[in-house]
């Protein structure tokens, strides 16, 4: 199995968030908030991030290249208008520079007006749509806190496919009360509709939801949620999905161009309520110098405030990546690719010569966590079970 084959130059994305959703489901640890009825600050906060990035343009000026994608996500980006959308996406264009190909996607979920709503976004320029199904049982949609129905969520996958060029479909499984039979179920019809891209997440209780204060009644246990994995896996291969991370399966040339930035350690602008950045800067010779990341104010009202401040910044925290952190920082994302990365890119996305993290490398191959492979990082079978373990080898802490 080859690497990734990863562009010369250090890539460069835009992730946009939009904090608001109808209501927050259960399990969801994501910045968004429920509207509770109270009117959606549409204009405001699009207001708000046209000047978030012009700031974020200013700060980068050492890193002018073009945006390989822009990832609208949420919270439910669809409760805004495409007009809304228009005008962030001009934004964008005054201030980057766009790729021929740049993939633009938006995050969306069903019940919020798909039909026409789908048409104005693509009219705009959204290339690619993710769609939040999470499952497409009603009764398991109910226990998810999920506002759309079976029906409503099989008739928005099918107007995404009419319309968009590329389509994700995201769903989630060891759901409380999910039988094998009910996901086998769930993987045929998901697959028969052809997506080029299906998303499958395992539920996970995260602090600070309500399903990790009350956990839900019949959770699969470690062993069936196992099972289950094995199950997405070899049913999603059988018709020409390839799981090429952890949740991620896609048609060949489908991958997501947005996540894999991501996973192969590029740069990204984090613009929003709570949105995460890094962003690398060069010195004289273009190589490396400092990589900073930052976050924006968490509330909405917070950010809009902020943006309304002659004087303030929409950064609310920001810190220089230390030499010792680049271990761990590139091999947490790295080795959530199932090909694993080039080990040359190590050094060209961090600065930092693979000498110096020879003794973790070693370390985690003599474990068997890593494969001996002289020109990729990629976990072995074992580091791809205990994913987090084989992460842990690249702390700065272990290694001492």
């Amino acid at each position: 199995m080859s690497a990734l084959v990863l562009p010369s130059s250090l890539p460069f994305s835009l992730y946009v968030h939009f904090p608001w959703c109808v209501r927050k489901c259960p399990y969801c640890d994501f910045n968004s908030h429920a509207l509770n009825d109270k009117l959606l600050p549409e204009r405001e906060y699009i207001d708000a991030l046209l000047v978030d990035l012009a700031q974020s343009s200013a700060m980068t000026t050492e890193t002018r290249r073009p945006l390989r994608s822009i990832f609208i996500g949420g919270g439910t980006p669809n409760l805004f208008s495409a007009k809304a959308i228009a005008r962030l996406l001009d934004g964008v264009a005054r201030h980057f520079t766009l790729a021929a190909d740049t993939e633009i996607t938006m995050e969306t979920n069903p019940g919020a007006g798909e039909t026409q709503r789908f048409v104005e976004y693509h009219n705009i320029g959204v290339n690619r749509l993710s769609l939040g199904v999470q499952s497409l049982d009603d009764g398991l949609l109910k226990t998810l806190g999920r506002i759309h129905t079976a029906v409503e969520a099989r008739q928005a996958m099918r107007v995404a496919l009419d319309i968009f060029p590329h389509v994700n479909f995201d769903f989630m499984f060891a759901l409380p009360g999910q039988t094998l039979s009910m996901l086998d179920e769930t993987l045929r019809e998901a697959s028969a509709f052809g997506a080029s891209h299906l998303s499958f997440y395992q539920l996970t209780l995260e602090p600070h939801t309500c399903f990790y204060q009350e956990p839900p009644a019949q959770l699969p246990d470690v062993d069936t949620a196992a099972a289950m994995q094995e199950r997405v896996e070899e049913a999603l291969a059988s018709v020409g999905y390839e799981r090429y991370e952890v949740s991620a399966y896609a048609k060949p040339d489908a991958m997501c161009a947005h996540n894999l930035n991501y996973w192969q350690f590029g740069d990204y602008l984090g613009i929003g309520a709570g949105a995460h950045g890094k962003v690398s800067f060069f010195d004289g010779a273009g190589s490396i110098s400092r990589v900073v990341r930052t976050i924006k104010p968490s509330h909405p009202r917070h950010y809009i405030e902020a943006a309304r401040s002659a004087s303030g910044t929409l950064v609310a925290e920001s810190r220089m990546v230390e030499r010792d952190e680049f271990a761990f920082e590139f091999m947490l994302n790295a080795l959530r690719l199932k090909r694993g990365v080039l080990r040359a890119f190590f050094p060209k996305r961090t600065g930092v010569p693979l000498a110096e993290i020879a003794t973790m490398v070693q370390n985690a191959m003599a474990r068997g966590l890593l494969e001996p492979d002289d020109k990729v990082f990629r976990a072995s079978p074992l580091g791809w079970r205990f994913l987090n373990d084989a992460m842990m080898c690249f702390l700065a802490d272990e290694e001492k």
